[in-house]
Order: structure tokens, then C-alpha cells, then sequence
């Protein structure tokens, strides 16, 4: 499977995100206005308040920002893993772009991540735009045909063409015997380390465990060996 794909040619990449806001009480009147006919939407049960769906709301672009960017790509069979984090959402963002702009502008380079079509490219392309941010040639997908789009996307490759669920890293980490890089915290938590327990830190560790397991995960679709501990360097 995959035989057309260099690995060495594959960026891959997890992003950690949160509400832009530590609580619903402190958003600005008119943002909470937003959000109450937002979370309107969300569900149907009337027990649930938009304030305690706030949680939910770094899921979106528009009332969410992103803390972490982390990346890995394989030289060598050695696996390289960084990431770009911070308090500041645009110097993060312009680290990760100026990468993409001098590293991965050529159009044999490819993203890669798991759901991340649907959620990890769409929302790092927004938040560049609301941050005024070029968007970088690989997430400038405006106006290009399907197969011109330079995204891989392990979730949909596991799909094979079908729709109807949504598979987890977890799970198909278990299924091919990868270490779980959910072995300390998950999606539903970093909010809270990062707001209440102040631990940008553990969130890097999270997302860099992420990447590792995309790259293994896609590692496994090719039929290659995984890479192992001692050829992978965090930097």
C-alpha cells in the first residue's frame, strides 16, 4: 500500500488546541453572544448550557486558538521531531509557516496526519488567516483539484472509501501494535492542563507522542518496519 509515497518526502504533524478564553464568563460580550447561538447547535439535550460547552469550544477555529505544533519527518530511517509552542498563537504559527516555506515548498513535499483533513489543515490555515499569515504553499489549497491537494490523511486512508465512522489513533495503534501515545493525557484534557495547570510542557510531550505514533501508524499501512526509540530524536 502506498508505494508511490517517498516517507522521506512526508511532513507529519498533530496540533494541540484550546479555548481561546480560560472560562465562558471571561469572553467578551459579543464573542459570547456567538458562542451561546453556536452552542445552540451542538446539542439537543437542554440540560447542556453554552457555558458548560465552552470546553468544547477549542475544537473550532473561530473561538479556539492553537498551542502546539508539533512535526516529525524521517532522514535516513531516524526520525526528527520539533515543535513550535508558546502562549503566542502568531510567533508559532509563523515558525511553523516559515518551515513549511523553506523546507516543504515543492510539490512532491506531503502533510500528513490522522483526521487531518477534516480538522488538523483547515484549522491551522484559519488561524493564519484571523493572525494575518500567509498561508504557505502546502496549505494553499484554494481553487486546486483533488488530487493536486499535497495531504495525507491516515484516518481517511484506514477508510478505504467508506464513511460511516470514525476510527481513533488510539485504536489503531492497538490494532498494529504501536506504543499508545496516550499513555499520560488526552484531546479532552490538554484545556485544562493548559489553563488550570499551567503545563504548556506536558502538552508538548503529548503532541510530539502523536506524531511519533502518525508516523509509525503510516509506517505500518506501507508494510515497513517501525522506527525504533533510539532513532528518534526530539529537538
Amino acid at each position: 500500500m502506498l508505494d508511490q509515497i517517498n516517507i522521506e518526502k512526508v511532513l507529519f504533524l498533530d496540533i494541540e488546541t484550546v479555548p481561546q478564553y480560560p472560562e465562558y464568563e471571561m469572553l467578551p460580550e459579543e464573542v459570547k453572544k456567538l458562542w451561546n447561538h453556536k452552542a445552540q447547535r451542538l446539542t439537543g439535550d437542554p440540560a447542556e448550557t453554552a457555558e458548560n460547552l465552552y470546553e468544547r469550544a477549542g475544537i473550532y477555529a473561530e473561538f479556539g486558538r492553537i498551542i502546539c505544533i508539533s512535526v516529525g519527518f524521517i532522514r535516513n530511517g531516524k526520525l526528527r521531531i520539533k515543535s513550535f509552542s508558546g502562549d503566542d498563537e502568531a510567533v508559532l504559527l509563523n515558525e511553523f509557516a516559515g518551515l513549511l516555506n523553506q523546507s516543504f515548498n515543492k510539490p512532491d513535499m506531503l502533510l500528513c496526519a490522522h483526521n487531518g483533513k477534516e480538522f488538523d489543515f483547515p484549522y491551522i490555515a484559519r488561524r493564519m488567516l484571523i493572525n494575518g499569515i500567509g498561508l504557505p504553499a502546502l496549505l494553499d489549497i484554494a481553487g486546486k483539484k483533488p488530487w493536486e491537494v499535497q495531504h495525507l490523511d491516515t484516518m481517511e486512508l484506514w477508510k478505504f472509501g467508506d464513511y460511516k465512522s470514525y476510527t481513533s489513533l488510539a485504536l489503531l495503534t492497538s490494532v498494529f501494535n504501536i506504543p499508545t501515545p496516550k499513555d499520560d493525557i488526552d484531546g479532552s484534557q490538554v484545556a485544562t492542563v493548559y489553563w488550570k495547570e499551567k503545563n504548556l510542557t506536558r502538552i508538548v510531550e503529548y503532541c510530539q507522542k502523536d506524531v511519533v505514533a502518525v508516523v509509525q501508524l503510516l509506517l505500518r499501512y506501507k508494510g515497513m518496519s517501525l522506527i525504533g526509540a533510539d532513532d528518534i530524536a526530539f529537538t
